[in-house]
């Protein structure tokens, strides 16, 4: 008999916002509580337990303390990387984790073109093979080719971080043939942000939702215990931290809706709560700026709210017809900007060619998305000649 926790998908790092972070580390260090006061025999991490291969070195920091926990409480916890903490080059953080002692990697295999034999780390009797997600989904092909190194005689559990047919619904993107997995007592999922279980095989959900529409559809986050002990052995943990309060709000008219929004919060509960504004609507003649989300924020705050996050991916400017008479259908583009710059005289007129040059370049591979970001901005203030 044994009793483990199954965690997955904790993307420590992964918001921006401060109070947003501290919620996702509060969450985990929950699950990390949680596990010692229920004296697990072990801890899985089915990949991403951080954001990217290299976090802030606070959040570096803070996970550190919270493994130190563990390793005293003689919990021993079991890792494989995910699609965001993986690392083509094969160092990542996770590394540092495991030589300071405080996790393994069960990632063991023999790598050949036909096959991927995977070699178990054993645990008290237990047989623990994973195998690592990939960027963009290219461990599936991968997993296809996966054997087990035989164990006889004991517990095999899998560790994949992937996306399994049974899971995927109607997304279209590629997926795992769950009927041919490698034979093991139990399947330890993670990348898919659902709570999933079809038979031995599990998605706990992550420990923190990781966007506005998870935490709109998920609210908080969840992990497994499993304790082969019970007669249903799959316990599911929510992790409730703070409430979460949506509102969905269709606006036509943009100079009224700062008031009516604030109306309608004004008959909610905001009190130490998430509150989630979903904006959208078609405005004629307007613009999403004229909506003050200032003041609705500052309302929000001062009614006691934990936070406040806003979507206005749907509110949109009606759409209106371009009178212009373009004699180069060739030429479209430099047409347009002919008509707008004889319309629109600026001193900038002159530099939008060569802007929009800028604004096409791609990010380079290995470059992060911040990195990329900067590279814009300062390509694009040298050319406008701005400090």
């Amino acid at each position: 008999m044994v009793k483990f926790a199954h965690l997955a998908d904790v993307h420590l790092g992964g918001w921006r916002q401060g109070p947003m972070q501290d919620l996702n580390f509060q969450s985990f260090q929950f699950a990390i509580n949680k596990c010692i006061e229920r004296k697990v025999n072990f801890i899985l991490i089915a990949g991403d337990l951080f954001d990217s291969a290299y976090p802030p070195i606070e959040i570096l920091k803070e996970t550190f303390s919270e493994f130190r926990k563990l390793k005293e409480a003689k919990i021993p916890v079991f890792i494989i990387a995910g699609s965001h903490d993986y690392s083509v080059s094969g160092k990542s953080f996770l590394d540092v984790l495991e030589k300071g002692g405080f996790c393994k990697n069960v990632f063991d295999a023999k790598i050949t073109e036909e096959e991927i034999l995977l070699n178990p780390t054993i645990h008290e009797g237990i047989a623990l093979y994973g195998y690592p997600g990939k960027k963009s989904g290219l461990e599936v092909g991968d997993i296809s080719k996966i054997k087990l190194n035989e164990s006889p005689g004991m517990m095999k559990i899998l560790m994949l971080h992937t996306t399994l047919d049974k899971v995927r619904g109607v997304l279209p993107i590629e997926c795992v043939n769950s009927e041919l997995l490698p034979s093991a007592d139990y399947y330890a999922f993670g990348h898919i942000h659902v709570d999933f279980r079809y038979k031995n095989m599990v998605y706990p959900g992550p420990i923190f939702p990781n966007n506005f529409q998870e935490l709109e559809t998920l609210e908080n986050g969840t992990f497994y215990i499993i304790d082969t002990s019970e007669d249903n052995p799959f316990e599911r943990i929510e992790i409730k931290i703070k409430e979460v309060e949506s509102l969905d709000i269709i606006v036509k008219n943009a100079r009224s809706a700062t008031d009516e929004i604030i109306e309608e919060l004004k008959n909610r509960k905001l009190t130490d709560k998430i509150v989630l504004l979903r904006i959208s609507g078609e405005l004629e003649n307007q613009k999403p700026t004229d909506i003050n989300f200032q003041k609705i924020e500052d309302f929000v705050m001062e009614s006691g709210a934990y936070f406040v996050l806003r979507n206005t991916h749907d509110l949109r400017t009606k759409d209106f017809e371009l009178d212009y008479s373009i004699e180069n259908k060739e030429d479209l583009e430099e047409e347009i900007v002919k008509k707008y710059s004889s319309e629109n005289p600026s001193r900038f007129n002159d530099s939008i060619n060569e802007l929009i040059n800028i604004l096409s370049i791609e990010k380079q591979e290995g470059e992060t998305v911040d990195s990329f970001n900067q590279r814009l901005l300062e390509e694009s203030k040298r050319l406008l000649k701005f400090e």
